[in-house]
Parts: structure tokens; C-alpha cells; sequence
């Protein structure tokens, strides 16, 4: 196995360096982290799914670059669900140090890509946001379908270029520097660089949404002072309003989810963590699945168009299940009918 500088706390783990980022010490704590990572991953993965569903089986949703950027956000925390539950619990319950610093390093990538996509996702939608309330009679021009899935392609390639960076060799290992406390193999300077650029996605998002509140609050006293002007131009800027104020309620999940774990790896890198606060970040790492999984409950809630068109999925599922049951009972009826006879 590949070893590097351990830890100095974690000096004792016996030259096993995976073994040292075991911080689980109970079997209580390694049940609890199982139960929350099942619950929040399962529910996560079918919220984000049936969003994913409901935007590309609607014609009229999927044409829009706004819920194309949903749609990222939505898949994003499934792949991000999927590779973080499995490695995740495989490591901290089950104990599992067999694989090799590749091997490791490439599902800490997933993780990276999937959530910085996540976060990348959530800055797409604030500046279309923002296009579209400060510039609606140009917002069809500038946003068109092709320059979204552009912009997404640039962001996906982005982030799994940045994750892969420990795979490719910006590791502990390679360059015989110091480890971070809170990931095996990789380099302190990288997890730097790599919350650098999580803060500035978060700075720009807070940057892009303090201007589509303060237009969102503009259009609203508008459409206050000439509510008798019932047209178009009011109900797009009324769906503009709605969905602005839905995802700054996405935006606060964020940061209130994912603000422990920035707080703690920031720490890290300038101070030493206790077997404690290493234990506290682990449960706190648990907290962007419950990030994840609450999002699509936000759209379904928010969004009327996802919520219409979950309705009618509904509906039709019941009608389907309406008559699987009664088709039994008809053709029953049926040869009951013959036998008399």
C-alpha cells in the first residue's frame, strides 16, 4: 500500500495510513453514519431522479435553459449521492483500507466533481436568473438552448479537471509534502486551492443573487402599482419573481449544509484537529446529502410547472393503477356470468 506523511495526531495509527482517517470509534457512531448516509442517499437519488423525469419528459420544460440548468443541479447530487454513500460507508463502517491510493483518489474525484457541479449548477441558474429579470426583452437572445448546454459542458469538464488534480499527481504522495487531516493523499496546498474555488463560486452566486432580489423586489413593487395591467409582460415577471425567491431557498440549504464542513476544512489547513473534531467533520460531511435530498422538495413545492407536471404523473400513474385493478374484477364478472349462463 501507498504510504505518505502521516498526520502528527494521528501518529499512533501504526504506519497504516489509510487506518488513520478511520475516526469512527464506536459501533454506535458507524450505525448512526450508515442509517443517515441510507436514509439521506436513498431519498436523495429518488427526489433527484423523479426532477430529472419530469423535466425531460415535459417538451415544454426541457426547452428551457433555466430548468436545463436544474436538471445539472438534479443530476449532479445523484452521481454525488451514489459515489459519496458507497465510498463513504465503505470506509468509515465497514473499515475497508484494501484499495490503493488510485483507487481512492479517483472516488474522492467523483465526489469532488459531482458536488463543485452541484455548486456550479446553482451559479448557471443565478446568472440566468439574474439575465432574465434585468434583461427580459433581451433574455431569449442571450440564453438560448445551445449556449446552455455549452456553459454546462464547460462546467463539467471544469470541475472533473479540478478533481482529478490529486489523481494526476497533485498529491501528498508524489510531491512528499504534507497531508491534509481530513482525506488520505491529498496535499494541503491542493484542498486550498480547491475551497478557494468554492468560496468564489459561493461569493458569485451571493453576488448574482443580491441583484436578482433587489430586481425581483422591483418588479414586485411594479406589479403593485399597476395590478390592472394584466398582460403578459406581468406574468413573466410574476414566474420570474417565483422562481428567483425558490432558489434563494436553495442558496440558504447550501450554505447552511455545507458551511460546517467548509468551516472544519478551513481549519484544518491552518490548525491541527483534534480525533474529535475529526469525528465531527465526518457527521458533518452528512450534511450535504441532506442538502441534496432537500432541493427537489424545494422545486416540487416552488416551482408550479414541476409541480403541475408532477400532478399529472401522478394522475396517470392512479389511472393506470385504476384499471389494472378493476380489468381482474371486469373479466371475473365476466366468467361468472358465462358460467351462469
Amino acid at each position: 500500500m501507498d504510504t505518505c506523511r502521516i498526520p502528527a495526531n494521528a501518529s499512533k495509527c501504526s504506519g497504516n495510513t489509510m487506518e488513520c482517517f478511520m475516526v469512527l470509534s464506536t459501533q454506535a457512531q458507524k450505525i448512526s453514519i450508515g442509517i443517515l448516509c441510507g436514509l439521506f442517499g436513498t431519498m436523495c437519488v429518488f427526489e433527484n431522479s423523479l426532477v430529472l423525469y419530469l423535466i425531460f419528459s415535459s417538451p415544454g420544460i426541457r426547452k428551457k435553459p433555466s430548468y436545463l440548468f436544474i436538471g445539472s443541479l438534479a443530476l449532479a447530487d445523484i452521481l454525488a449521492s451514489i459515489i459519496f454513500v458507497c465510498s463513504f460507508v465503505n470506509f468509515h463502517v465497514f473499515n475497508e483500507a484494501g484499495f490503493s491510493k488510485e483507487v481512492f483518489l479517483l472516488q474522492l474525484g467523483g465526489v469532488n466533481t459531482s458536488f463543485s457541479a452541484s455548486l456550479s449548477s446553482l451559479l448557471l441558474t443565478a446568472l440566468d436568473r439574474y439575465l432574465s429579470i434585468s434583461r427580459p426583452s433581451e433574455y431569449k437572445l442571450l440564453m438560448t438552448r445551445k449556449r446552455a448546454w455549452t456553459a454546462l459542458g464547460v462546467l463539467w469538464l471544469t470541475c472533473a479537471t479540478i478533481a482529478c488534480l490529486p489523481l494526476l499527481g497533485w498529491n501528498c504522495c508524489v510531491l512528499d509534502s504534507s497531508c491534509s487531516e481530513l482525506f488520505p493523499f491529498v496535499d494541503d496546498n491542493y484542498l486550498s486551492g480547491w475551497l478557494c474555488f468554492v468560496v468564489v463560486l459561493l461569493g458569485c452566486i451571493i453576488y448574482a443573487y443580491a441583484h436578482v432580489l433587489w430586481r425581483a423586489r422591483q418588479h414586485v413593487a411594479y406589479m403593485e402599482k399597476h395590478q390592472a395591467q394584466a398582460g403578459k409582460q406581468n406574468t413573466r415577471m410574476r414566474m420570474d419573481v417565483m422562481l428567483a425567491k425558490t432558489l434563494v431557498m436553495v442558496l440558504a440549504v447550501l450554505v447552511l449544509c455545507w458551511s460546517p464542513v467548509l468551516v472544519l476544512m478551513v481549519y484544518s489547513v491552518f490548525s491541527r484537529l483534534s480525533d474529535h473534531l475529526r469525528k465531527v467533520f465526518a457527521f458533518c460531511s452528512t450534511l450535504c446529502l441532506l442538502n441534496s435530498m432537500v432541493n427537489p422538495i424545494i422545486y416540487a413545492l416552488r416551482s408550479k410547472e414541476l409541480f403541475s407536471s408532477l400532478r399529472r404523473v401522478f394522475s396517470h400513474f392512479r389511472r393506470q393503477l385504476k384499471a389494472a385493478e378493476e380489468s381482474p374484477e371486469a373479466e371475473s364478472t365476466h366468467k361468472s356470468s358465462v358460467i351462469e349462463t
